[in-house]
């Protein structure tokens, strides 16, 4: 099985152009593909988590990678799935951002001479004449054939910015300037890009007579429906200092019973037939194949001893209740008002909820405990006192913090 067999029947493409030719490239070992990365967070989150885990795919089968990172188009935004236009980021921001993703994107990738580059592309655009581009670019773009495309379709009712409406050059623009300037021959992304990668695959034919390829993945979704990267306390970063490696592996360790195997094949480097015994499982074995999901895809993420602790530390949670390895917060004096601080409040600082409204609705629906004992009392305060000794808050049947006192 190629490559690109492989793609398939791990459930990952969605649409591509020129599909024989796609499979010969990527079979063969000769594609230099990129993947576009816009620098809104200081980390990277699990909605990057598929391309990453495709780029790594890519490349042990012999293709070049091309991280691009956004530091150029992330002044502008990407409209595609928003109903409202992107907060702005200043430029140190974005830079900042564009550094953070360069560090997270080396565990997965492997970069240097003859292997994987990084490249940002406010190289090219944050220098841009507009009069030079617009005489260069505009004429090869149908402003009839962007207003059908779906990234801006969703958009026209609620309010669409030229601003925005500029971000499908940026991207087709990109795509040229890796061709010409790097040899890239493909694109891939997420199934909500097609648009914009069509745009850079027509860009190249009308200006220089080429061939270039877009290929787009399935975007995976969790058993609650919603997009990857959300949970109890807001997005699942990669970064440590945002997610902890045992956040991490929980998130795993908790999805659907119907997504684990869909997640098994799209995001872990195990073999298909290893996959395959799993799917004849039912029942409680199931859970054997969450804990498969959350240890390799938290080993990648943070390495084998990080999966091992998070692995021990869930089960002991469960089995006997010890707190070592469980995840821990940290307060001060500063935090306690009078002398106490409120349950909502405790909930927030430690990251179980991203509100004291949700923490409230939380306490309101039995879902939160303080030392084992179920809190019902939204009014329900904590003295210094009670943090004496080991202090366990728990939302829900699975979210444990130690609330450290310092």
């Amino acid at each position: 099985m190629g490559v690109y067999e492989e793609l398939i029947a791990r459930g990952l493409i969605a649409q591509t152009t020129d599909e024989a030719e796609i499979r010969e490239l990527v079979n063969a070992g000769k594609a230099t593909f990129y993947i576009g990365f816009d620098p809104t967070a200081d980390s990277l989150h699990v909605g990057h988590f598929m391309a990453l885990c495709l780029m790594k795919r890519l490349q042990m089968a012999g293709n070049k990678p091309i991280a691009l990172v956004g530091g150029g188009t992330g002044m502008i935004g990407d409209p595609s799935g928003r109903s409202d236009m992107r907060k702005m980021m200043t430029i140190e921001q974005i830079d900042h951002n564009c550094e953070c993703f360069k560090k997270q994107m080396s565990r997965f990738i492997e970069f240097g001479e003859g292997k994987a580059m990084m490249v940002n592309n406010a190289d090219w655009l944050r220098n841009l004449n507009f009069l030079d581009f617009m005489r260069e670019i505009g004429p090869c773009f149908s402003v009839n054939d962007m207003l059908r495309a779906r990234c801006y379709v969703n958009r026209l009712e609620q309010g669409l910015s030229f601003l925005e409406f500029s971000y499908m050059l940026m991207q087709g623009y990109d795509f040229y300037k890796l061709y010409t300037d790097y040899g890239c021959n493909m694109e891939f992304g997420g199934d909500d890009q097609w648009s914009n990668m069509l745009a850079g695959t027509e860009l190249i034919r009308k200006k220089l007579g080429k061939n270039a390829y877009a290929m787009t993945i399935n975007l995976l979704t969790n058993s609650e429906g919603k997009k990857m990267g959300k949970t109890v306390g807001g997005a699942v970063w990669l970064d440590p200092a945002k997610t902890s490696p045992y956040e991490f592996y929980q998130y795993w360790r908790n999805v659907g019973d119907q997504d684990v195997i869909k997640c098994l094949k799209m995001l872990t480097f195990l073999p298909l037939e290893e996959i395959a015994e799993m799917e004849k499982w039912e029942g409680a074995e199931l859970n054997k194949a969450k804990e498969k999901l959350a240890y390799e895809l938290t080993a990648l993420v943070h390495g084998e001893e990080e999966a091992t602790k998070a692995d021990v530390a869930a089960k002991a949670i469960f089995v006997s209740g010890t707190t070592e390895n469980m995840p821990e917060s940290e307060i001060t004096a500063e935090d306690f008002v009078d002398g106490s601080i409120e349950l909502t409040s405790l909930l927030v600082k430690a990251g179980l909820v991203k509100s004291k409204t949700e923490g409230r609705r939380a306490v309101e629906q039995g879902g939160v405990s303080v030392n084992g004992e179920k809190i019902t009392d939204v009014k329900y305060t904590l003295t210094e006192a009670d943090f004496a000794e080991e202090l366990i808050l728990k939302r829900g049947k699975k979210n444990f913090r130690k609330i450290i006192l310092k």
